[in-house]
């Protein structure tokens, strides 16, 4: 994983007009999102973080550089990198970062190879797992011990058991399509 750049954060908003920006920090301590080292957009531009203090759940903000609301606006949406090897390693066998589990092979339950983790997403109600399916397409899950009940980055894979609400085939079967009905002019 050398020379991997991890997304740790993100400018939402400028707060005020002196260049102050609201920050949303994916650390599990939000406040630890300056604490890794430079941070980087992403295309590897450096960008000196100082935390100011905290507003409507997210941090309070300076960069470098940045000293008026039109400067710090046109940061809105920049993603903050981090490489990976800056972030601590996990301690426990049942942690591990999302940006580990992408590119893993998922199998099912029986074993059967069901396709790639794709991405981790957290849309607000819960995080949820997205797989590129091994027959083309991609589905999207919620990210739970029911639904992926083993991960093992030993094997580099993990272990899927895709809920029958989704209306997920079995491998190999394809979902049929309702006939079209006939047309009646």
């Amino acid at each position: 994983m050398a020379g991997q750049r991890l997304c740790i954060g993100v400018i939402t908003a400028p707060h005020g007009v002196r260049g102050l920006m609201r920050v949303k920090s994916f650390t599990a301590h939000p406040d630890d999102l300056a604490a890794y080292g430079p941070l980087t957009d992403s295309g590897g531009k450096p960008l000196r973080l100082k935390l100011n203090g905290h507003a409507r759940g997210m941090l309070l903000a300076r960069i470098d550089g940045i000293d008026d609301r039109d400067a710090a606006e046109r940061l809105r949406g920049v993603e903050l990198y981090v490489a990976r090897d800056a972030l601590p390693d996990v301690e426990d066998e049942d942690e591990f970062y999302y940006a580990d589990l992408i590119g893993l092979q998922a199998v099912r339950t029986n074993g059967a190879i069901y396709g790639t983790v794709k991405a981790l997403h957290d849309f607000g109600a819960g995080d949820m797992i997205e797989i590129t399916l091994e027959e083309g397409g991609s589905v999207v899950f919620p990210f739970t011990r029911q639904v992926v009940p083993e991960i093992d980055l030993a094997q580099d894979r993990v272990v899927v058991d895709p809920p029958t609400s989704f209306g997920d085939p079995e491998p190999g079967h394809a979902s049929e399509s309702p006939e079209e009905p006939e047309d009646a002019s």
